[in-house]
C-alpha cells in the first residue's frame, strides 16, 4: 500500500466512523454510507483533503449539506493520527489539514525501496500482452512506427511497474498479400537489373523504395542471371529468403537503438504452418458464426451489430488477413492464456477493432480481454512549418532519420506527452533546444542538478545519510511539503496510468515533479548553517533524484548526472 492509499485510507475510516456515529446518535437519519470522493482542494488553503460526503447524504437525511457536515465533524475521532484539523466549507465540504509530518514517511519509504520505488502489486501478477509496432517487414519503419514503439514500450513498462506479468510482442507479418507484394516487387527490381529497366515493367502497387531496388541489386551481385529463367514463383521464393529476414534483422536493430527489447517475435507464418488459422475457421462455423457464399467463407459479424459480413476464406482457398487475425488473438488469449491483450493500432484501423472484438465473442472469449489502443499520427514541424521529408535523403522520414536527429530520449518524451488518440505537433526544433522550454530537458536538467547539488556538499564533507539518523519533522516548509507529496504521488500515478493505459500521465508527473523540486531549490536553501535542517533537505534532495530516474526508467529516458 502506498503511503497516498495511507493517508486516503485514514480519512476515508475516520469519515465513516462518524457517520455511523451519527446514525447511532440518532443525529443522522442516513443507513448506509455514500459513495463519496477523497480529492486535494485546488486551494490549499482549505487543507491536504476534502470529502464531499455531506452533499451526497442530503436527500437521505434530509437536512442541508452544510449541517450534515458540522454533524459529522462532531462526530469524528481522529486523537492520535496525522489529521491535525477538520473544517466545513462552502456549501458542505468537509476539509482536512494534516500533521506536515505525515508525509516525511517517504523519505524512509524511497530510501528502502530505491529504484523499485512506485511498484505496486495492483496488478496482482495477471498476464498480459501488449503488441506495438508490429510494422510489414517490407520496409523501413517510418512516424507511426515511432510513435506507437514509445508509447507500447512505455506502458508496458508501466503495468510492469504495477504488478503485471507483461510480455512485449512484435507480431511478424511473414506471411500474406504484403509479402507477396514484396516478392513481386524483387522479382521486377531483379529483373531490371539484368535486362534493364524499359524491359520489365514494375507494378504500379509495388514497393517503390530504394531498400527494394538495392535487395535485388544485393540479390544479383550473389547469384548473377541464375534465376533470371527459373519459373516466377521459385525466383519470388528465393529473393524473400534473401530478404525477407535482412529486413525483420534491420527493424530489431532500428528498434533496440529506439531502446525496445521484446520478449517475443511471433511470425504469423506459424499460423499458417501449424494449421491454426482454419482450424479457428472450423470452429467458428462449428460455432454457427459462418457461411458460404460463392465458394468463400463468411464471418456473420451482422449478428454482432456490424454493418457488413467479412470473408474468411476465399473462394480460391486463401485464408483472409481478417481470419489470421482471429487466430492470432485466439493464440494469445487462449493457447497462450494471457488475461488481456493489449494492441496498440494507427487510427486508421478503427473499422477492424469492432469485428475482432465480435470474433472473440463467437469463438466465446470474453471481448473486453482484448483491448485496441487507437493511435494518432504526428504532425512534425520544424520554424513552424510541417516537415515530411528527410533533409538527408530527400524522403520521408523514418526513425533511424528521427533518432540521428533529436535522439532516443527527446523521441520517447515527446511521443508520450499526450494521449495515443490525441493528434500532436512534434516540434524538432524543440525537442534538441537546451532550455526549460523543452520538456525532456527540463526533467534532466533537474536530475542533473540534484547530482550536482550531491557531489558539492559531499567535496564539504556533507554526506546523504540513513533517514534513522536525521530530524526529518524539520521539514516544515511548504516548498518542502509540496515536494514531499509530489514523491508520494510517484506509485499512485502508476497505478493510474495502467489503469488508463495512458503513459502520458508520467510524462506529465515528472515535469510536476521537476517544477516542484526546482520551486523547493530556489526557496529552501540545501547548503545552510543549521546541520541538522541541511541534512534533512539534502536527504530530500537525494529522494527526489532517486524518484526522477525511475520515473525516467518507466519512460526509456536516461537520467544524466551532467547537462
Amino acid at each position: 500500500m502506498t503511503l497516498y492509499e495511507d493517508i486516503t485510507g485514514l480519512v476515508r475510516n475516520v469519515t465513516d466512523g462518524a457517520i455511523h456515529s451519527a446514525n447511532q446518535k440518532g443525529e443522522l437519519a442516513a443507513s448506509s454510507v455514500p459513495d463519496y470522493l477523497i480529492e486535494e482542494p485546488k486551494d490549499k488553503n482549505f487543507g491536504d483533503f476534502s470529502v464531499n460526503a455531506a452533499m451526497l447524504m442530503a436527500k437521505q437525511a434530509k437536512r442541508a449539506p452544510r449541517d450534515i457536515a458540522n454533524i459529522l465533524v462532531s462526530n469524528m475521532d481522529y486523537a492520535d493520527t496525522y489529521i491535525k484539523e477538520v473544517s466545513v466549507a462552502g456549501p458542505g465540504f468537509i476539509n482536512f489539514k494534516l500533521d506536515p509530518a505525515y508525509v516525511t514517511q517517504i523519505l524512509s519509504t524511497i530510501e528502502a525501496e530505491k529504484d523499485q520505488f512506485g511498484q505496486t502489486d495492483f496488478g496482482g501478477g495477471k498476464k498480459v500482452n501488449v503488441e506495438f509496432v508490429s510494422a510489414n517487414p517490407t520496409g523501413p519503419m517510418h512516424m507511426g512506427n515511432a510513435r506507437g514503439g514509445a508509447l507500447g514500450d512505455c506502458l508496458a513498462n508501466i503495468l510492469r511497474l504495477a504488478g503485471f506479468d507483461v510480455t512485449k510482442e512484435f507480431y511478424v507479418n511473414d506471411a500474406g498479400n504484403q509479402i507477396e507484394k514484396l516478392a513481386v516487387s524483387l522479382a521486377a527490381r531483379y529483373q531490371q537489373a539484368l535486362l534493364g529497366e524499359d524491359a520489365v515493367e514494375f507494378p504500379e502497387d509495388g514497393y517503390h523504395g530504394d531498400d527494394v531496388r538495392k535487395h535485388a541489386e544485393n540479390f544479383v551481385k550473389e547469384h548473377g542471371d541464375r534465376f533470371l529463367n527459373v519459373p516466377e514463383e521459385e525466383l519470388k521464393a528465393a529473393l524473400i529468403d534473401a530478404t525477407l529476414y535482412k529486413n525483420i534483422d534491420a527493424m530489431k536493430d532500428g528498434l533496440s537503438d529506439y531502446g525496445i527489447h521484446y520478449d517475443v517475435w511471433f511470425h504469423e507464418s506459424k499460423l499458417h504452418e501449424n494449421g491454426d488459422i482454419l482450424k479457428t475457421v472450423e470452429e467458428l462455423t462449428e460455432r454457427g458464426y459462418t457461411y458460404e457464399q460463392e465458394g468463400a467463407i463468411w464471418f456473420k459479424a451482422t449478428e454482432f451489430g456490424l454493418e457488413k459480413d467479412d470473408v474468411l476464406v476465399r473462394a480460391n482457398g486463401f485464408v483472409t488477413y481478417f481470419a489470421a487475425d482471429i487466430a492470432y488473438h485466439k493464440n494469445k488469449l487462449v493457447s497462450r492464456g494471457f488475461d488481456t491483450a493489449i494492441d496498440i493500432w494507427g487510427a486508421d484501423h478503427h473499422g477492424h477493432v469492432a469485428r475482432l472484438k465480435a470474433a472473440m465473442q463467437a469463438l466465446g472469449i470474453e471481448p473486453d480481454r482484448l483491448e485496441i489502443i487507437l493511435m494518432q499520427l504526428v504532425r512534425l514541424v520544424r520554424d513552424g512549418e510541417a516537415v515530411r521529408m528527410s533533409k538527408r535523403t530527400g524522403k520521408a522520414i523514418t526513425l533511424g532519420d528521427l533518432l540521428e536527429e533529436i535522439g532516443v530520449d527527446a523521441a520517447r518524451f515527446f511521443f508520450n506527452m499526450r494521449q495515443a488518440n490525441s493528434h500532436f505537433e512534434f516540434d524538432l526544433e524543440l525537442a534538441v533546444s537546451q532550455s526549460s522550454d523543452n520538456p525532456v530537458f527540463y526533467v534532466q536538467y533537474a536530475h542533473a542538478r540534484i547530482c550536482g547539488i550531491i557531489n558539492m556538499l559531499a567535496n564539504k564533507g556533507v554526506s546523504v545519510k540513513n533517514c534513522d539518523g536525521l530530524s526529518l519533522t524539520r521539514l516544515t516548509d511548504p516548498k518542502e511539503i509540496d515536494l514531499m507529496k509530489e514523491l508520494a504521488r510517484f506509485p499512485e500515478e502508476i497505478k493510474l496510468a495502467a489503469v488508463a493505459r495512458d503513459p502520458s500521465k508520467i510524462t506529465k508527473y515528472t515535469m510536476e515533479l521537476a517544477t516542484a523540486f526546482h520551486g523547493f531549490y530556489s526557496a529552501c536553501k540545501v547548503d545552510c548553517e543549521d546541520t541538522s535542517l541541511a541534512e534533512a533537505r539534502l536527504k530530500l534532495v537525494s529522494a527526489t533524484g532517486q524518484v526522477i530516474q525511475n520515473a525516467l526508467a518507466v519512460l526509456g529516458i536516461s537520467a544524466p548526472r551532467h547537462m
